[in-house]
C-alpha cells in the first residue's frame, strides 16, 4: 500500500469484521468490508471482492501474500471481469500449483531434482515398494499442499502405511486432493530459496538467495540474505536455475523458487510460490529493490529496467516473524488483546506489521503480528541489531515468539551457520526460555547492586539516574 501510493496510485482495501480496525484498513484511501471473520466468508470470497472493485471503479487487485494470492482461479475471474492481477498468469499459477506438474515442466531444463515419483501413487503396495527402492527415510507430500501439510516423514517400512494414511486424509483435508507422491528425505537439509523477478516481454532475473532453514511445523520464523553458506559459483548456479524455473511456466511478476540443499551443497528443485513472499524484506533490503512496486510496473505491462548484470547486494538482512504463539507450549498460537504494543527504533531496523496497542490478535487467521527486519553492513552486525530490536520490542498480552528468536540469533549453531531444518527438534527445548528469562534477571539485579554500590561510594549524579529507574521500572 505505502508502495502504491508512492507511485500515485488510489487504493482500496477490503477487510473482514474481524479486521475493521487494521491499520491497512487505516491507511488506504476507501475501505470496504466484505464479510464475516471466518476467511471462508470473506477474504477468500473472490466474487465479493470482484464486485467491490466494480463497484468503485477499481483498476487492478493485488493478492497480498495469502488467502487468494496463489488461486489461479481466482486470478482468471479478475482478468475476465476487465481488471489487472497484479501477478502471474492463471496458467503459471496453475502449473506451479501442482507439485508434480511443476516437477514434469521443470524437467525439461534439467534443474536438479530429489530422487522420487515422477507422478502421484495411489496404491499402498506400489507405494511401499517405490519407498524401499528409494530408501528410507522418505518424504511422503501432497501433490496439491504446502505449508507443511499433508506431508509425512517415513522412517522405516513399518510406518508407512500408518504415514501414508494420514497424509492423504491431510491433503484431502486441506486441499480437497488426496494425491500424494513420494521423495527420498534429505536428512540435513538447508531450505534457501531464489527470488526471481520477470516481466511480460520475456525478461527474467534472479535477486539471489534467502536463506530459510529455522522452520518450526515446516514453516519458516526465521529468514535471511544472504546465505552463509553458499559460494559465489552455487549462487549463481542456483539464480540461473530458478530463473529456468520460472521460464518453464512462462512467469512474470515477483516469485520465489525455493531448494533444499544437502550437507555437501547439493541443491534440489522444491517448488515454485507464484506469489509475494513474508520475507520478501530481506530482499529489499540488501538489493534495494522495491519488490511491489515492481510487481505493478509488470502488471502495467512494462518492461524490467535492468537486467541480471545490474543486480548486485549489499549487507545483510534477518528477518524474525512475530507470531502470537507460545513457543514454551508447541508454539500453539495465543490469541488476546494487545495491552502493550511498542515498536523498536533505530538504524537498520524496520517492522511491518497490522496491529497497533489495544488491538485484538483474532482467533481466525495466521498468527502472524509482524516481521521484524535488521539490517547490517554484515551478518554479525544484523544480528547484534536484531537482539537489540528483539529486546526493545515491547508486547504484552499475548504469548510471542520473540524470545525465540533471540534464542535462536545467540545460538552457536545458528552464529556458525552450522543449522538446518531440524534447528527447533534439535536444538529447543521450552525451558531455555525460563532459563534466559531468569539470567537477564539475574543481570539487571547485578547491575542494580553494583550501581547502587556506587551510589554509596560518590554522590549520585544524574548520569546515574536513568540506569536505576530502568531497574525498578523492569521489577515492576
Amino acid at each position: 500500500m505505502r508502495s502504491a501510493r508512492e507511485m500515485g496510485i488510489s487504493t482500496v482495501a477490503v477487510f473482514s469484521e474481524a479486521d475493521r480496525k487494521a491499520l491497512h484498513v487505516r491507511y488506504a484511501d476507501e475501505a470496504v468490508c466484505i464479510g464475516p471473520p471466518p476467511s471462508g466468508e470473506s477474504y477468500l470470497r473472490g466474487d465479493r471482492i470482484i464486485d467491490v472493485a466494480r463497484q468503485l471503479g477499481v483498476d487492478a487487485i493485488h493478492p497480498g501474500y495469502g488467502f487468494l494470492s496463489e488461486n489461479a482461479e481466482f486470478a482468471q475471474q479478475v482478468q475476465d471481469a476487465g481488471l489487472i492481477f497484479i501477478g502471474p498468469s492463471p496458467e503459471s499459477i496453475r502449473l506451479m500449483g501442482s507439485k508434480l506438474a511443476a516437477k514434469a515442466a521443470v524437467a525439461k531444463f534439467n534443474i536438479p531434482m530429489v530422487p522420487g515419483t515422477p507422478d502421484a501413487i495411489a496404491d499402498v503396495a506400489a507405494a511401499k515398494q517405490t519407498a524401499a527402492e528409494i530408501g528410507y527415510p522418505i518424504l511422503i507430500k501432497a501433490s496439491a499442499g504446502g505449508g507443511g501439510k499433508g506431508m509425512r516423514v517415513v522412517d522405516s517400512e513399518a510406518d508407512f502405511e500408518a504415514q501414508m494414511e494420514r497424509a492423504v486424509s491431510e491433503a484431502k483435508s486441506a486441499f480437497g486432493d488426496g494425491s500424494v507422491f513420494i521423495e527420498k528425505y534429505i536428512t540435513s537439509p538447508k531450505h534457501i530459496e531464489i527470488q526471481v523477478l520477470g516481466d511480460q516481454h520475456g525478461n527474467l532475473v534472479h535477486l539471489f538467495e534467502r536463506e530459510c532453514s529455522i522452520q518450526r511445523r515446516h514453516q519458516k520464523v526465521v529468514e535471511e540474505a544472504p546465505s552463509g553458506i553458499l559460494t559465489p559459483e552455487i549462487r549463481d548456479a542456483m539464480g540461473r536455475s530458478a530463473v529456468d524455473v520460472a521460464r518453464s511456466c512462462g512467469y512474470y511478476g515477483a516469485g520465489t523458487v525455493e531448494f533444499i540443499v544437502d550437507e555437501h551443497l547439493n541443491y534440489y528443485f522444491l517448488e515454485m510460490n507464484t506469489r509475494l513472499q513474508v520475507e520478501h524484506p530481506v530482499t529489499e533490503l540488501i538489493t534495494g529493490i522495491d519488490l511491489v512496486k515492481e510487481q505493478i510496473r509488470v502488471a502495467e505491462n512494462q518492461p524490467l529496467s535492468f537486467r541480471q548484470e545490474d543486480l548486485t547486494f549489499r549487507g545483510h538482512a534477518i528477518e524474525l516473524r512475530v507470531y502470537a504463539e507460545d513457543p514454551a507450549n508447541g508454539f500453539l498460537p495465543d490469541v488476546g488483546t494487545l495491552q502493550t504494543y511498542r515498536r523498536p527504533q533505530g538504524p537498520g531496523i524496520r517492522v511491518d506489521d497490522g496491529f497497533e496497542e489495544g488491538m485484538d490478535v483474532p482467533i481466525y487467521y495466521d498468527p502472524m503480528i509482524a516481521k521484524l527486519v535488521a539490517y547490517g553492513a554484515d551478518r554479525q552486525a544484523a544480528i547484534e541489531r536484531m537482539v537489540r530490536a528483539i529486546d526493545e520490542y515491547q508486547i504484552s498480552g499475548v504469548a510471542t515468539t520473540l524470545a525465540f528468536g533471540r534464542l535462536v540469533m545467540q545460538h552457536e549453531a545458528f552464529l556458525t551457520n552450522r543449522f538446518d531444518t531440524n534447528f527447533v527438534n534439535r536444538y529447543f527445548q521450552p525451558e531455555m526460555l525460563q532459563e534466559a528469562h531468569d539470567d537477564e534477571a539475574l543481570i539487571a539485579a547485578m547491575v542494580a547492586v553494583s550501581e547502587l554500590q556506587q551510589e554509596a561510594t560518590h554522590p549520585t549524579t544524574s548520569s546515574h539516574a536513568p540506569a536505576v529507574s530502568r531497574w525498578k521500572q523492569n521489577r515492576k
